[in-house]
């Protein structure tokens, strides 16, 4: 089994920050990472049968949706875009299971990644991931996973505003936010404190690096409230709950 390296006091702990409240699920962080690390580190990425009846391939990022929350008429349910990839845990059990050291993580900065001339594609990494972060590759028998773009963050021949991971370069929305998390001081630890960041399931002890921001509170009225209110000054009743429809889909 691989054992954990010793960190450095004041070592970084590179990672990212995730705001689910401004997520919108565009899966444009997906398609980025997908097309930036079939050509980079952990390149290929394998695709089967791209375009035929069951699409299947190698994938970093994943984008979940779910309706939360439920009141009258489910006028206060909300979409929630949940995006995936590996968190880089602290005490990653990816890396503790590994037979042959493929998976490892890194001294310097704190992020797993995996040595495909080590790896013999066992999948015991995969099973010991709660996060599904592991992708086995088929046509190369080695597991792949999220390297947080170290040939781009690491570029020096890149402009310094490049040097994010992918996902994190391309997110409309400004979602997604890449920095050292072991630095109170840097802005993704400001932000975490700031808006009540949380580890995805703290309880198992892996201590993941990366970091989720809750949606925000939105407040809402009662069906009859707002039927009430956008009706008040139309002619007809009805013109007032289709203009609050209109509104209700529209989010």
């Amino acid at each position: 089994m691989t054992s954990l390296p010793n960190r450095e006091p004041g070592a970084p702990r590179l990672g990212l920050v995730i705001d689910l409240d401004t997520c919108v699920g565009c899966h444009a962080c997906a398609v980025a990472c997908k097309q930036w690390n079939d050509g980079g580190h952990m390149a290929p990425l394998t695709d089967y049968d791209a375009y035929g009846a069951g699409p299947d391939g190698v994938w970093f990022n994943r984008i979940h949706s779910f309706e939360a929350g439920t009141e009258q008429g489910g006028c206060g349910s909300r979409t929630t875009n949940f995006p995936r990839s590996c968190l880089h845990c602290e005490q990653p059990a990816c890396v503790t299971v590994c037979p042959t050291g493929a998976s490892y993580k890194r001294a310097e900065d704190g992020i797993v990644l995996v040595n495909e001339d080590l790896c013999i594609g066992c999948k015991l990494c995969s099973w010991a991931c709660p996060y599904g972060a592991r992708e086995f590759d088929q046509d190369v028998g080695v597991m792949k996973k999220c390297t947080l773009c170290i040939d781009r963050i690491h570029n020096d021949t890149l402009a310094e505003a490049e040097r994010v991971p992918a996902c994190v370069m391309v997110c409309p929305t400004s979602a997604r936010h890449f920095g050292d998390l072991a630095d109170p001081s840097s802005a993704v630890s400001k932000l975490v404190a700031e808006r009540g960041g949380y580890d995805l399931m703290p309880e198992l002890g892996y201590e993941p690096t990366n970091k989720y921001l809750p949606p925000r509170p939105r407040p809402t009225l009662a069906l009859d409230e707002r039927v009430t209110k956008d009706s008040a000054n139309d002619d007809l009743p009805l013109h007032g709950l289709l203009k609050w429809a209109d509104r209700i889909l529209a989010r």
